[in-house]
């Protein structure tokens, strides 16, 4: 990831800490950055927030574990806290489940 934030300010598109981070570019950011924290894809971005310190909060389901047939895949959805200029500064899985497995309204 070391590599990344100098190829971004290589080419220009680091920001600058006066300009905030888009939703946009958020998403953009977890899912550049999180397979390589993962070592999986990124299959699909649930939630996105805005959090207190003008960073943003996005949640991700990666596939862990790929299986046939596709409905007994195992998938986790995980919590990604990027700050201001688009680092990421947490992650962590907040829930694993088989993509068969009704949601639960929590």
């Amino acid at each position: 990831m070391a590599e990344q934030r100098s190829r971004r300010s290589q080419n220009g598109s680091s920001r600058n800490s006066r300009s905030k981070l888009s939703g946009r570019e958020a998403i953009e950011r977890v899912r550049a950055d999180l397979p390589q924290l993962l070592g999986h894809r990124v299959e699909s971005i649930l939630g996105l927030e805005s959090a207190d310190d003008n960073g943003w909060t996005v949640t991700a389901q990666v596939v862990e574990l790929s299986r046939i047939p596709h409905s007994t895949d195992v998938l986790g959805a995980y919590e990604v806290t990027l700050d201001h200029d688009g680092e990421l500064v947490g992650a962590r899985r907040r829930r694993r489940y088989y993509r068969n497995q009704a949601d639960s309204d929590d």
